[in-house]
């Protein structure tokens, strides 16, 4: 009984996690599509938002706007492709705290990746 149980909470977690990764991967995407084609396309974006920083690291607006979003994109391939490996792939105790801490590190990217392409919009006015 209560392995079918596990079963079942981990299919409706599964499930609903998917769905909100996949909003919110759609949300990065055309955040950082508006922001594209606003932004000023340059080979250093960190330089115009953040002139006092310096030119250490140079990042050009293609990977600064759209690196966020591909590694979301990439997470949701791969949990959607990957079910029952992640299901086999248990590494806590309880299959809540396991999605909780997904979430929280699905959500840190989301928030970069919008706060990336703010920083671009902001640049460009």
């Amino acid at each position: 009984m209560i392995a079918n149980q596990a079963r079942d909470d981990f299919t409706r977690l599964h499930k609903a996690f998917t769905y909100h990764l996949g909003v919110a991967t759609a949300l990065a995407w055309l955040t950082a599509l508006y922001a594209a084609v606003h932004a000023p396309w340059v080979r250093n974006i960190r330089a115009l938002i953040d002139p006092s920083a310096g030119l250490d690291r140079v990042e050009s607006t293609l990977s600064y706007l759209f690196v966020m979003p591909a590694v979301l994109a990439l997470a949701l391939v791969s949990i959607v492709a990957g079910r029952e490996a992640l299901r086999q792939a248990q590494t806590l105790s309880n299959v809540s705290v396991e999605f909780a801490a997904a979430a929280v590190v699905a959500f840190g990217v989301f928030y970069l990746s919008i706060d990336r392409a703010v920083a671009a919009l902001t640049a460009a006015f």
